[in-house]
């Protein structure tokens, strides 16, 4: 099968990876020229890293921290109110969870994706003008190229989600988030707050009006990294995610935290505020042959940790689903498999997506939002610890594998266009109050 991934980021690249280990051409078309790579750090969760490291990837030559304790903080007092411990979640769910540089799990994706057999061809400097569902998309210099399947991980603006669903746009919440590093020897030369150092150590710092700052390590415990969520400031300006701040924009934001977080804030040289949009859950993430992964199908806010582990989780699911499809590939064969990678992945995704509108402190919050995303009986976290088991605890490639098998029993009514297929795009429950 040939395939064209629109978007060489974590999403389309974790695509790519699967896509060419269950046997396709993959080329990916990106827009930048990789040469400028920045950002901040992301969280690797069980759920993702899981299918990461049985595809190879290399937690050494990435830095990867391995997270050992998650804990909520009074941001004014440092006083602890909740405790997680995170050091046997290999044990617990199948892998570790891990912090990452943004870059550096950037740069091991690219490398598991072109240094191989049948390698990945990215193509930089290529942007995609227009999507065609029936198999093609058109670049800017007005060439056009086919494939049988086109996944679309061009984030949250997707050009392709509109083709799909021409639904609500993703919006402004009303939080922006400050973003900025801090090398971890700056923060030793101060004594009271290299005493707040911990390796593999999560804090999430709250204060009124839902303001919070997440610190934790990552590329070896050799850089600090701070997300600092707060009520938007400049509204209406460019909803970038790369708008610079400064130390006395983040400063006055959180003046009333502990006096020691507050000076180690004062050592950022480079700070970014991001706006935090939403898009409502998608009742469809596939058209034809077009399918959507990644920001594009489902946008998160940062408050789960989960953005970019449920695109991996996305690349999971199309690998398994697509793997062993060989010979000659038609119309239906895509459209089939793609009803199973929706069904597989849209009512998961999306209530991690509903989730992730809150801390996981603040489950009274996304409570009842989230009940139509989640199967009758099935348990919604209420709690930080049930977050974690509900989020880490997934396993996308069993599911995928479990659909699978259902289509495969099916196939001699493949022709005929099986039941269960239809059925279970009936049993979605999208948008349903």
């Amino acid at each position: 099968m040939k395939v064209i991934i629109v978007g060489g980021g974590i999403a389309g690249l974790a695509v790519a990876i699967g896509l060419r280990r269950a046997g396709h051409t993959v080329k990916v078309f990106e827009r930048s020229t990789f040469s400028r790579e920045v950002g901040a750090a992301i969280n690797v969760c069980p759920n993702a890293s899981r299918i990461l490291l049985n595809w190879g990837f290399d937690p050494h030559k990435s830095r990867l921290v391995t997270a050992q304790e998650q804990k909520v903080m009074v941001g004014k007092t440092l006083k602890t109110v909740v405790k997680l411990d995170c050091s046997q979640f290999s044990e617990i769910y199948g892998s570790a969870f891990f912090f990452a540089h943004r870059v550096d799990l950037h740069s091991e994706l690219l490398r598991l994706a072109t240094q191989s057999e049948n390698p990945v061809e990215v193509v930089l400097d290529s942007e995609v003008k227009s999507y065609d569902p029936n198999g093609s998309v058109t670049l800017m210099d007005g060439s056009i190229h086919a494939a049988d399947l086109i996944v679309a991980a061009d984030g949250v603006h997707s050009i392709a989600a509109k083709i799909i669903d021409d639904g609500s746009p993703a919006i402004p919440t009303g939080q922006s988030a400050f973003r900025f590093l801090i090398p971890t020897e700056v923060i030793r030369e101060n004594p009271s707050a290299a005493s707040l150092l911990e390796d593999g150590v999560m804090k999430i710092l709250t204060g009124t009006d839902e303001r919070r700052l997440v610190w934790y390590p990552c590329a070896n415990g050799t850089i600090q990294n701070f997300v600092g969520i707060h009520p938007s400031i400049n509204q209406g300006k460019k909803e970038d995610w790369d708008l610079t701040a400064t130390t006395s924009d983040v400063v006055a934001q959180y003046k009333d935290f502990h006096p020691t977080i507050l000076s180690i804030i004062r050592k950022a040289t480079s700070i970014k505020r991001w706006p935090l949009l939403y898009r409502e859950p998608m009742p469809r993430w596939a058209k034809g042959r077009l399918v959507l992964v990644g920001d594009a199908a489902h946008p998160m806010l940062p408050h789960q940790g989960q953005g970019g582990a449920q695109a991996i989780e996305d690349a999971g699911a199309l690998y398994t689903i697509f793997n062993g499809l060989v010979g000659q590939i038609t119309y239906q064969d895509i459209s089939d498999r793609l009803k199973i990678f929706e069904t597989v992945r849209i009512n998961r995704a999306s209530a991690i997506q509903v989730f992730s509108n809150a801390g996981q402190d603040e489950a009274e919050r996304v409570y009842e939002r989230a009940k139509p995303f989640m199967a009758t009986g099935q348990h919604i976290p209420t709690t930080p610890a049930e977050y974690i088991e509900h989020n880490f605890g997934y396993d996308v490639i069993k599911e995928a594998e479990a659909w699978c098998h259902r289509y495969a029993k099916a196939g001699s009514l493949m022709e005929q266009r099986p039941d269960w297929i239809d059925a279970a795009s009936d049993s979605w429950n999208i948008n349903k109050e």
